[in-house]
């Protein structure tokens, strides 16, 4: 394909309005002028203040709930579209809902493809996004997507720590693939937690699969939500003679008694990306930006560029 000439224009919704500035500034260009308009009930209104017409924008927005992160996208995407954007790319650096991916039990939705099926429709023409909670859901859009992985952030990181002994831990057994991954990267050895849940977000309890004594272990996910699996994990771990336990978690969701969970187990430190905002501060808590992930992702999208090298994992 040839590449085009056509200057790319590069907007955030509220929620990532941080993360965007990062992502243009290291994309090389201003973030664009968006105004949203609220109403005394709560609509609300985003609205473009410059022309768009016959470019190709990227819509940075994270969809953690609440639902007004996911409507606030759907109504840029509706907005570029009836602009007469050329190409609108979502950019989701965290894909809200992914949870709901199939029907584990009978009457309840699959929110994660009627998401997508919403983003299509409101205007999205490609979808760039970072470690869905489940591969198959790049399977529910009919769209490009293109599924980076953080692990091009967090390897680099690791690696600096020069630990010895070195484990990978999945705190479950759906994460076992990307505990092998990172394990293969690194040359290391690889434990697993099995977990049974009362509910979700309830554990009734967790045994460990392989030995981790005298071992620095680092506890892979995709996201930490409540922190319960992860700091159950880490304190398992350490009674069972483990030297030290760090976790790797792309998106900090962090809700309810996350924080202080944190605060009092064993687990020595928490990296994540900034894929969401954190609410609050935590000496535990070390934050890597996916900005320049993004950003040069972007780019190769805007020219056509080969992204396989974004794709170690």
């Amino acid at each position: 394909m040839a590449k085009t000439n056509l200057q790319p224009k590069i907007f955030a919704c509220t929620n990532s309005k941080t993360l965007g500035e990062r992502i243009a500034k290291a994309f090389g260009e201003d973030l664009g002028n968006v105004i949203t308009s609220t109403y005394s009930d709560g609509e609300f209104q985003p609205s473009y203040e410059e022309s768009i017409r016959g470019t190709r924008i990227f819509i940075i927005a994270s969809t953690n709930p609440g639902p007004e992160n996911l409507m606030e996208l759907l109504l840029m995407l509706d907005a570029a579209k009836r602009a007469s954007a050329r190409h609108i790319t979502a950019v989701i650096p965290y894909f809200g809902w992914a949870r709901q991916d199939r029907k584990d039990k009978p009457r309840v939705p699959i929110a994660a493809k009627l998401v997508a099926k919403m983003l299509e429709t409101a205007g999205a023409t490609r979808i760039i996004t970072m470690d869905l909670h489940a591969d198959q859901i790049q399977g529910f859009f009919e769209k490009p997507v293109d599924h980076l992985f953080a692990s091009t952030i967090f390897l680099p990181y690791l690696e600096s720590l020069n630990l010895d002994n070195l484990t990978i831990a999945s705190p479950d057994m759906g994460g076992s693939k990307r505990a092998y991954a990172y394990s293969k990267a690194l040359e290391s050895d690889v434990v697993i937690c099995y977990k049974q849940r009362a509910k979700a977000n309830v554990i009734s309890h967790m045994s460990l699969i392989g030995d981790v004594t005298g071992k620095n272990v680092v506890l892979v996910d995709d996201m930490v939500d409540t922190a319960g699996t992860l700091t159950k994990a880490a304190d398992l771990m350490i009674e069972r003679g483990a030297k030290s336990v760090r976790a790797i978690c792309t998106h900090p969701i962090l809700s309810g008694s996350a924080y202080q969970r944190l605060e009092d187990s064993k687990l020595e430190e928490l990296i994540v990306t900034d894929s969401i905002p954190l609410s609050q501060e935590s000496p535990k808590i070390k934050v890597l930006s996916c900005a320049d992930l993004f950003a040069d992702v972007m780019h190769k999208v805007h020219q056509n560029e080969s992204i396989s090298s974004k794709f170690i994992m």
